[in-house]
């Protein structure tokens, strides 16, 4: 179990992290052109009401002050309240977590599948045609944009063969099922690319170490040693890798729930950025860096448990 010790510790290390993503976050959303009383009120903006607007939401304060208010509401728990919405930012938050949650997990899981057989195709073929193949698409995959991409897929797949639809979220399981698959294809097929180069270079040399080299000395058939030692063996620098690319992921969610018009946390902080809703982009910011973390800290463990030689 002292291989677990850092489970303790662990969660210490991330509060200057969190910490310090806090102090960013709350710089840079101050250093947006424009005022958010201003943009509130527009041609109602008289000199009084801007006033107003900014004494009620305590923008008129020392940029001190208001970050001392900010982990203020974050130590009770709140984010403070949205000027755009007039309502609690962490109500919002909750309203809107569940389709960027269900966009992350599904395309996590369609990269994982679409990652782990073209990796494998590419190894147990190393040097040939299909390994070539391989590497030529994760490539050109690596240099689509998300968004680009998923216009493509909104051309093919519902303008031209009109079999899915193009925006929002729907109302059941399955209208919610239907409406993830082209977001949640177009992150994973950008994700997958860095996986599957990833994978390969590590089942390839897994091919060659000693514990595939013993399988087959006890008369294993390759097609087995392949699956039963190398890819369980070379899935761990994976799950770094794909721990890694977290917060790309969520950058990616960000310009594709945008793309797709779906209702997620990506759209309500771009949303929050162009009216100068401080509260609600502090508080995304602030969610997303935890989720971050979260994740990191998960596979971490992931790892620790799946390869005893490492120590962390």
């Amino acid at each position: 179990m002292h291989r677990y010790r850092f489970v303790l510790t662990r969660p210490l290390q991330f509060l200057p992290v969190i910490f310090g993503i806090s102090v960013i976050t709350f710089v840079l959303v101050r250093l947006i052109p424009g005022d958010p009383a201003r943009n509130i009120l527009g041609t109602r903006a008289t000199p009084t009401a801007i006033a107003n607007i900014r004494a009620q939401y305590g923008l008129d304060l020392p940029m001190w002050q208001q970050y001392l208010y900010f982990l203020k509401n974050l130590g009770h728990g709140e984010m403070g309240k949205s000027i755009l919405y007039k309502i609690d930012v962490l109500q919002l938050v909750v309203a809107r977590i569940e389709p960027t949650l269900a966009l992350v997990l599904s395309s996590v899981t369609l990269s994982v599948l679409i990652a782990v057989p073209m990796a494998a195709l590419a190894a147990r073929n190393a040097g040939r045609g299909p390994d070539h193949a391989v590497r030529i698409a994760s490539t050109f995959g690596i240099g689509f944009p998300p968004f680009w991409l998923g216009l493509m897929l909104i051309i093919l797949f519902s303008v031209k063969l009109d079999l899915l639809p193009v925006s929002g979220y729907g109302a059941t399981f399955g209208e919610k099922l239907a409406h993830l698959i082209l977001p949640s294809l177009t992150v994973a097929l950008s994700l997958s690319t860095v996986l599957i180069r990833s994978l390969r270079a590590a089942m390839i040399e897994t091919l060659k170490s000693d514990v595939a080299t013993a399988a087959r000395a006890r008369g294993m058939p390759e097609k087995i040693v392949f699956w039963r030692h190398v890819v369980p063996n070379s899935l761990v620098p994976t799950i770094n890798l794909l721990a890694v690319n977290i917060g790309w992921l969520i950058g990616g969610t960000v310009v594709v729930e945008s793309v797709f018009a779906l209702p997620g946390m990506g759209q309500l902080l771009v949303r929050a950025i162009f009216s100068r809703d401080y509260m609600v982009v502090q508080g995304v910011a602030m969610v997303f860096a935890c989720a971050t973390v979260l994740v990191n800290f998960a596979a971490d463990i992931v790892t620790v448990a799946a390869d005893p030689r490492v120590k962390l």
